[in-house]
Parts: structure tokens; C-alpha cells; sequence
């Protein structure tokens, strides 16, 4: 079987191949104004799509390292509050513990401090207790729990674990989420080590007639509350350090998110002014291409006679 061939289905397939070639390239530069990205394939441009698809990892896991900066900002901001709370109950604490030092109080005065001084270790023991944006305890270290559990008899012990877990913030950074119970509450008292709400329960316990002297016992008490707000002090001061270690964090990764994109932008992204002016330049010749194949295919020798 033989293909017969001419001039004029040459001229036809030509042109038609010619016009079809301008349509896709319109096509693709209006798919990338509408997308905003400039590739839509890795064999477009390999080298480009390669250096995109490292670029889209490195924010996705920026993104990862900026929500756990927020997340430990929020919580050392929180722990920053309940500090502030136990500071003042403590402060309130020695307050009492002054007054009830005093030789002319009668024992139903020093009832009402002690009274007092109770409803001030439970309100401290409440904020002991106060969670995260995880809902953990904020001083409970690792543990899911309440950080501190209180028995039938009153007395109050620790429930968390040793020490507070690290969150990542990306290129070997890291930071110690909060504060542990025992680094708040616990200090050396003069009888030894003990803690806030052991010292406040046998405060309270001496001004009810517990000790031979409530008022020796009330300034001897003095000493170990002063410990305790040191303590609490020094905690305040480290979780506001923290704090402010991670706003400088977190403006640096706000910048590199920036680069990132602009680099994004660079490599896949498209050239607005540019593109619309070549997509325009396209369709100028696809019309002109259109116009004369229309001309040219209605020209024949009965038209010149």
C-alpha cells in the first residue's frame, strides 16, 4: 500500500502541529499563573525539583521545630504564673508567721492563723498541681498525672518523676519543658531536707497548741520559709531565663521560615510580571499563526483569474 503525499497536507499537518505547540505553551503558562508554582513535573526541570523537594522538607520540619517552641513557650509561661501564685501564698505565709511570733497573741488568734496558714498550703498545693497545654502537671516532670496527691490524713507527697522531659527545637537544640516538684518545693530546713508543705503543716500544727512555745515555733519557722521563697525565687528566675531564650528562638526560626519560602519562591515559584508577558507574546503569534493559516489555506489559482 502506497501514501500519497503533497504540498497541501504537509502545509495542514505543519501548521496544525505549529498552533497545537503555541495552545500548550499558553496552556501551561496559564496553569502556572493560576497555581503560582512554575513546575509541574520533576522532569520540567529535574535539578530545580530536587532542590524544591529538600526546600519543602527542611519547612515542613521547621514547622514541626516552630509549633514545639510555641508549645514549651506556653508552658514555661505558665509555669512562669504559678510561680508567681506560690510566691505570694509564701510571702502571705511569713506574714502570718511574723505576726503569730508575737507573745501576746491568745491561742484563738493563733487558731485563726493557723487556719489560714491551711487554706494558703492548698491553695499552694493547688497551683502545685496546675497543667500544661498538654494538660500534664506543670511540676510533674514526665509524669501524665497530678504532681502532687494529698491522703486521708493531710499530709502531701510528690507523684511525679525525677526530672522534666527536653523538647526538640531543631539544628541540636533543645529545652527543659518546666520545672519537677521537688526543684520548686523542696529545700534544707533546720531539721534537714524537707519541703513547703511539710513545713506549713507543722507550722499550723505548733500554733494549735502542737509545741511547748507556738511563738519560738513560729519564728523558728521563719528561717525555713525564707529557704522556701528563695528557692521559689531562684525557679522564678530560671523559667523566665527559658522564656526568654525562646523568643530569641522563635524570631530566628520565623526568619529562616521566611528564607525558606522566599527560596520556595525562587525555585519553583512563578515570575508573575514575566510569565503574563510572554503568556501575552503567545497568544500574539498563536492569533497571527491562526489569521494567516486561515488566509493561506483559502487561497487557490481561481482566486488570481
Amino acid at each position: 500500500m502506497s501514501v500519497v503525499s503533497n504540498s497541501t497536507l504537509a502545509f495542514y499537518r505543519r501548521s496544525q502541529g505549529q498552533m497545537g505547540t503555541l495552545r500548550e505553551q499558553a496552556e501551561s503558562l496559564q496553569g502556572q499563573l493560576s497555581t503560582g508554582e512554575r513546575l509541574s513535573r520533576s522532569s520540567d526541570d529535574p535539578l530545580a525539583a530536587s532542590q524544591l523537594r529538600a526546600l519543602q522538607r527542611a519547612e515542613q520540619l521547621g514547622e514541626v521545630e516552630m509549633a514545639n517552641a510555641a508549645r514549651a513557650s506556653q508552658d514555661l509561661r505558665a509555669t512562669g504564673g504559678a510561680l508567681d501564685a506560690i510566691a505570694s501564698d509564701l510571702i502571705r505565709v511569713r506574714e502570718l508567721a511574723v505576726l503569730a511570733a508575737s507573745d501576746t497573741l491568745g491561742d484563738s488568734q493563733r487558731e485563726a492563723i493557723a487556719t489560714e496558714i491551711d487554706e494558703l498550703r492548698l491553695s499552694i498545693l493547688s497551683s502545685a498541681n496546675a497543667t500544661d497545654s498538654s494538660g500534664n502537671a506543670l511540676f510533674g516532670g514526665e509524669a501524665s498525672g497530678t504532681a502532687y496527691e494529698i491522703d486521708g490524713s493531710g499530709t502531701i507527697t510528690y507523684a511525679g518523676t525525677a526530672s522534666s522531659g527536653a523538647i526538640d527545637l531543631g539544628q541540636g537544640q533543645s529545652v527543659v519543658r518546666g520545672l519537677t516538684g521537688p526543684e520548686v518545693f523542696a529545700f534544707t530546713g533546720a531539721g534537714g531536707p524537707t519541703d513547703v508543705f511539710a513545713e506549713l503543716a507543722a507550722l499550723s500544727i505548733a500554733l494549735r497548741g502542737g509545741a511547748a512555745d507556738p511563738a519560738q515555733a513560729a519564728r523558728d519557722a521563719l528561717g525555713g520559709l525564707d529557704n522556701a521563697l528563695d528557692n521559689v525565687t531562684r525557679n522564678q528566675t530560671v523559667a523566665g531565663a527559658r522564656a526568654a531564650w525562646l523568643d530569641v528562638v522563635q524570631d530566628r526560626q520565623v526568619d529562616q521560615s521566611f528564607t525558606r519560602s522566599e527560596q520556595i519562591a525562587d525555585t519553583g515559584g512563578v515570575e508573575f510580571a514575566s510569565t503574563i508577558a510572554e503568556l501575552q507574546q503567545l497568544l500574539t503569534v498563536l492569533e497571527a499563526s491562526q489569521a494567516s493559516f486561515s488566509r493561506l489555506s483559502n487561497l487557490s489559482l481561481f482566486n488570481q483569474i
